[in-house]
C-alpha cells in the first residue's frame, strides 16, 4: 500500500459563539478526534480541546491558541512541533486560599499521575479583575481590569524558563444567572468564554509563546437537567486539567522574522508547519469571517464549511462565497463533521471529490462551447 502523506488541516470553532459542536465543555473533542485521523495532522485550538476535567491527548492534534493561528495562517508564524513544554502556572491573587490550593493540587496531580513539567509558579501582585460582557450579536466577551499586572507575572515565567503558560484568573461568580442556567441546560452561550480568549491572545501577542486560560470559579450547584456537553465542567473543582495536557505539548511558536539567514531559514522551514502545508480548513458556516478564516480564502486554500448552529451568522452566503462555482473554487460544504472528515480523506488521497456526487456532469469540448 502506498505511504499518503498527512494533510496539515486547520479546524477552527469560535469561542463564545454558542455553536451546537463545539460551544460547550470540550464537546468538540469527538470531531478533532475524528478529523485528525482523516488528515493525520489537525491543528487547532483550546476552545475544541478543553473539556474543563476532561482531556484527550494526540500525537496527530496540534494545540495552538487562537491568535497564534490567525499569525500562523497569514504566514507570520510557523508550529515547531515539541515533544513536551515546560508549563509555568500563573495564579491571579484574587483566588481564594482554598480555591487557589485546589489549582495546585491539580498541577501536583498532572505532574504526578501525567509525568508533565510544570513551574516555576507564580501569583499576581493584587487581583486581576475580570468583567463578562455579551455582544449584541449575542457572543460573549469582556474585559481585564489589570491587564499590566497580569503581563508583568506572565513575564517573570517566561524569563523564570517556563516554555509555555497557564492562567487561572477569578472570575465572578454568577450561578444565579439566567445565562448560566441555559448555558447548563444546552440553550445559551458559554458567558465565559469570550474574555478567556481576551486573556489568552493578549498574553501571546506581547510574549508569543503558547497559552491558555482556565477560570477559577466556585462550584456550582448540582443541576438535574444537565445537557451532556457541559458536563466536563461539573466533575472537578477546577478546568485547569485540560489546559495543562493541552499546553504540555503545544508546538513552539516562530516568529517568520526570527529566520535570519538563507541558510538557517532553509533548515528550519524543513522542520516547522507554515501556512503553505495546510491542505484545508474546517469552519462552521456563520463564522466565517475570522482572520485565520479570510487568510486561507485568500490563499484558496480548501475550505470546508460545516452546518454548525451557532449565534453568529457571517455565512458563505453573507460573504458571497455561494456565487462562485464552489468546487472549482475550492470551498465545499459539509452537513456535519462526519462528512467534512470525509472530504479531508477525499483531498489527502487525491479523490476528485465530483466523482462522489450525483449526477456526474459529462465533460464538455471548450472549442464547442
Amino acid at each position: 500500500m502506498t505511504n499518503i502523506d498527512p494533510l496539515p488541516t486547520l479546524l477552527i470553532i469560535p469561542t463564545g459563539i454558542g455553536c451546537s459542536v463545539g460551544g460547550y465543555a470540550g464537546d468538540a473533542i469527538p470531531a478533532a478526534r475524528l478529523l485528525a485521523v482523516a488528515s493525520e495532522c489537525l491543528i487547532t485550538h483550546p476552545n475544541v480541546m478543553n473539556g474543563g476535567s476532561l482531556y484527550w491527548p494526540d500525537s496527530y492534534i496540534q494545540y495552538v491558541e487562537g491568535y497564534s493561528l490567525n499569525l500562523f495562517a497569514a504566514g507570520e508564524v510557523f508550529l515547531k512541533p515539541v515533544r513536551q513544554q515546560k508549563v509555568g502556572l500563573l495564579l491571579d491573587a484574587g483566588l481564594e486560599s482554598d480555591l487557589k490550593k485546589r489549582h495546585l493540587q491539580v498541577a501536583d496531580g498532572c505532574i504526578a499521575s501525567l509525568g508533565l513539567d510544570i513551574g516555576p509558579v507564580i501569583t499576581t501582585e493584587r487581583a486581576i479583575g475580570i468583567n463578562l460582557k455579551k455582544g449584541l450579536s449575542g457572543s460573549s466577551w469582556g474585559n481585564i481590569e489589570e491587564p499590566d499586572v497580569l503581563l508583568r507575572a506572565a513575564e517573570k515565567l517566561k524569563n523564570a524558563g517556563a516554555t509555555a503558560i497557564a492562567v487561572v484568573t477569578r472570575f465572578p461568580d454568577d450561578s444565579d444567572e439566567l445565562e448560566t442556567k441555559l448555558y447548563r441546560q444546552g440553550n445559551g452561550v458559554d458567558i465565559i468564554a469570550g474574555v478567556e480568549a481576551v486573556i489568552s491572545h493578549f498574553l501571546v501577542k506581547h510574549l508569543l509563546i503558547p497559552c491558555a486560560h482556565a477560570p477559577g470559579l466556585t462550584p456550582l450547584p448540582i443541576d438535574y437537567d444537565l445537557d451532556p456537553r457541559t458536563s466536563g465542567e461539573e466533575i472537578g473543582y477546577t478546568f485547569l486539567q485540560s489546559v495543562l495536557v493541552g499546553l504540555s505539548r503545544a508546538p513552539d511558536l516562530i516568529c517568520k522574522s526570527a529566520m535570519k539567514t538563507k541558510e538557517n531559514a532553509f533548515l528550519q522551514v524543513k522542520t516547522l508547519l507554515k501556512n503553505t502545508d495546510l491542505g484545508a480548513i474546517v469552519v462552521p458556516q456563520g463564522a466565517l469571517g475570522g482572520e485565520a478564516v479570510l487568510s486561507c480564502i485568500e490563499r484558496f486554500i480548501p475550505l470546508i464549511v460545516v452546518s454548525n448552529q451557532g449565534v453568529l451568522n457571517v455565512s458563505s452566503k453573507k460573504m458571497r462565497l455561494d456565487y462562485l462555482s464552489c468546487e472549482n473554487n475550492n470551498i465545499f460544504h459539509a452537513e456535519n463533521y462526519l462528512e467534512a472528515a470525509g472530504l479531508i480523506t477525499a483531498l489527502r488521497h487525491g479523490i476528485n471529490i465530483k466523482s462522489l456526487r450525483r449526477p456526474i456532469d459529462c465533460l464538455k469540448d471548450l472549442n464547442k462551447e
